[in-house]
């Protein structure tokens, strides 16, 4: 797994740590999944001002969300995915961009009354899964499903509210 991330915020300092609890969520969320390619993920943590700007552009929301993902493979309809070579980079599957507003992710954290590296893991979790083709919008049954399976990855990684 082949993590690329940037830091556009002030609101968290972004630890080594951080970055290896968030890359055993992808990485969990990829053997869960059983994707057994090697995988690249570009990871940016972001604020309010900036989630809500990319959300206008990419969705035409003009509010801040907590995480937006950005997949760049195509999924069929049965949810088969067929890789080829313009989808590596460097041997690595490109699956796609996650944005996450650290802003938002305290606040959510806090609201919900558990920890912000609970609440990271969370997104971080979605966000792959949506990466990996699942879609909670598309009907309640995916939804239902997608997040049925965040609460296993979570669990499995002692990940608990």
């Amino acid at each position: 797994m082949r993590l690329i991330w940037d830091n556009e915020q002030e609101f968290i300092d972004i630890t080594d740590d951080l970055i290896k609890t968030l890359t055993a969520c992808m990485e969990q969320t990829l053997a869960f999944e059983t994707f057994d390619k090697d995988a690249e993920v570009s990871l940016t943590f972001t604020d309010n001002s900036g989630i809500k700007e990319r959300n206008q552009i990419a969705r035409g929301i003009d509010k801040p969300t907590d995480v937006l993902s950005f997949p760049m493979l195509d999924y069929e309809a049965d949810g088969t995915l067929e890789i080829c070579d313009e989808d590596l980079s460097e041997g690595a599957v490109v699956l796609g961009d996650i944005l996450i507003s650290m802003e938002r992710a305290v606040s959510q954290s806090e609201e919900y009354g558990h920890s912000l590296k609970r609440e990271l893991c969370f997104l971080t979790v979605h966000s792959m899964l949506h990466l990996l083709g699942y879609d909670h919008e598309r009907s309640q049954k995916e939804e239902a499903l997608m997040f049925e399976k965040q609460d296993e990855i979570l669990n499995q990684l002692g990940i608990t509210r």
